[in-house]
């Protein structure tokens, strides 16, 4: 219960300092219960979760697929940089983004979050989070940082290409759905990988999506992109869509220097156990 109460008194305090589109709203509380209520705006479409892992060959199309995780990083990106404290959400996963009517994006559960000072890089933390999701960075200094959360979107990038859930297969040491994401890319067999509702309606902006999850995927923090870079990054994916495919093949040309740089970073995500 202390640990119930502990998240309720944290996350009202996050929440409270916070205002974006793309964050639940959260509306008050009861305190006239064993463990504290919140009271959240109701989203009527569930979570991104329920949407991809559907037992149907359908899913979202990959358009709202896009936009649902530019949606995503323009609220990281706020909550990192927007105000005189660093918000890290520590547990960034498709099962906390809420999607309303509209299919727009509404980021929640803050229970876990931590605010960094803007003058400081990070904090040293007990670990927290979800398994599959998680930083290996943060899981083994105990350091974390805003470049933790751009590690756990590059996961949920990779389930929006994949329709995979991130699992680790502690049956079989270094199994997961990173992986072999990172090692389809380095063999340039990621298309065998993408969900093939993906290959039909975007194949190219897919690819470059990937790239981009490659770099959140850094094993070191130092070598991801901030949040604001990633929100950046797929808005000129998303913008390229619509123009012509001279940008597209320069893109593909980035594949491929991804693809080597992360060479040696697959091996070493290979052989990682991820003990629950």
């Amino acid at each position: 219960i202390q640990r119930e109460t502990d998240d309720f008194i944290n996350e009202v305090a996050i929440l409270s300092q916070v205002n974006h589109r793309n964050v639940v709203k959260l509306f008050g509380c009861c305190l006239e219960t064993e463990v504290p209520l919140l009271v959240y705006e109701f989203i009527s479409n569930g979570t991104l979760s329920d949407h991809l892992h559907v037992d149907t060959p359908l899913s979202m199309p990959w358009k709202d697929r896009l936009r649902i995780a530019i949606e995503t990083s323009r609220c990281l990106a706020y909550l990192h940089s927007a105000a005189s404290v660093s918000i890290v959400h520590r547990d960034v996963k498709s099962a906390n983004v809420l999607l309303d009517d509209r299919l727009t994006a509404k980021v929640s559960d803050f229970g876990a979050s931590r605010g960094i000072p803007i003058d400081q890089t990070g904090v040293t933390t007990a670990v927290q989070g979800t398994f599959g999701y998680l930083d290996p960075e943060y899981y083994h200094t105990q350091r974390l940082t805003e470049k933790s959360d751009v590690y756990s979107f590059g996961v949920m990038l990779v389930e929006l290409l994949t329709r995979k859930k991130p699992c680790v297969d502690l049956s079989t040491p270094g199994a997961s759905l990173i992986a072999e994401f990172i090692l389809r890319v380095n063999q340039d067999k990621i298309c065998e990988m993408l969900d093939q509702q993906v290959i039909e309606e975007g194949t190219e902006e897919a690819k470059q999506v990937a790239a981009v999850a490659l770099m959140c995927l850094s094993l070191k923090g130092e070598d991801r992109p901030t949040m604001r870079q990633v929100e950046t990054k797929l808005e000129v994916i998303q913008t390229v869509e619509r123009n012509t495919p001279v940008e597209q093949t320069n893109a593909n040309a980035d594949d491929d220097n991804f693809s080597r740089r992360y060479s040696m970073e697959e091996e070493c995500m290979s052989s990682m156990s991820f003990p629950r």
